[in-house]
């Protein structure tokens, strides 16, 4: 494709969602960087009039981390794709496009962090929570090849994310115990993945961490209320139309939905 400023590949990404098609070629020059995509990110949100009601946070490939200077990324999650589980819970994915789903722990903010702070602690982060729940992300984009050219690409179209569904509220979560659970997520009755989020660097609580610390450098405000989706636990599981996905959380319950495709806006 021919060259095109980050607005432009803001535009194409915004219009493919509300046209709910799909492309194989990257609608631009690949972002050198996590601020690129970021940059891109930030003309995209400006051209999406629904309200921000949470933020995914993604785990950067190990291999990467060094050469992008960060272990985790994060993308805007609009209310309008924020739903509570229910018996006949889907989960939408752009069919000519990129489709996942993602076994996660749902952080709520309960208390705005101090505007003027930019970097905290785990502890500081801890305390601006007041729920956690079991869930699932549905990563989902018009580009099929979001995964495939790195974590600047997957930052550019709003960190790959097509939605969040709220399971059942963790107990006692205060204690992160529930980050030693064994988690597995099935698809049609078949294991795609285990694990614990124990396995992230510094557990979900640093992924709350990190997005305070990197909302904060780009002038974004969390809100009270905000949910937080802090990382795959099992892998990131492509998905397509009309599968349906359990994710077993042991004794904290199981969060399930039918793959269905996302429809024009």
């Amino acid at each position: 494709m021919t060259a095109a400023s980050p607005a432009a590949i803001a535009r194409a990404f915004v219009t493919a969602r509300q046209q709910a098609t799909g492309f194989s070629d990257y609608p631009g020059p690949i972002p050198p960087s996590l601020a690129d995509g970021y940059a891109i990110q930030a003309e995209a949100l400006a051209l999406v009039d629904a309200p921000v009601g949470g933020w995914k946070v993604g785990r950067v490939p190990a291999p990467l981390v060094e050469r992008f200077g960060a272990d985790r990324l994060a993308g805007p999650i609009f209310t309008p794709t924020i739903h509570a589980l229910t018996p006949d819970a889907t989960g939408l994915v752009f069919a000519q496009g990129f489709g996942a789903a993602e076994a996660e722990f749902l952080l709520r903010i309960g208390q705005a962090p101090d505007p003027t702070q930019t970097s905290f602690t785990l502890e500081e982060a801890a305390a601006l929570v007041d729920a956690v729940h079991i869930g699932l992300e549905i990563a989902s984009s018009p580009f099929t090849g979001i995964n495939e050219h790195g974590p600047a690409v997957t930052v550019s179209d709003f960190g790959n994310n097509n939605g969040l569904l709220i399971g059942a509220a963790v107990p006692d979560w205060q204690s992160l115990a529930f980050a030693e659970i064994d988690i597995s997520l099935s698809i049609d009755g078949v294991v795609a993945g285990t694990g614990r989020a124990v396995s992230f660097p510094d557990g979900p609580i640093g992924s709350v961490r990190f997005l305070l610390e990197n909302l904060a450098a780009r002038g974004i405000r969390l809100q009270p209320g905000a949910w937080i989706s802090t990382g795959a636990v099992t892998g990131v599981h492509e998905v397509r139309v009309g599968q349906t996905v359990v994710a077993d959380f042991g004794p904290l319950g199981t969060a399930h939905c039918v793959i269905r495709p996302q429809a024009a806006a």
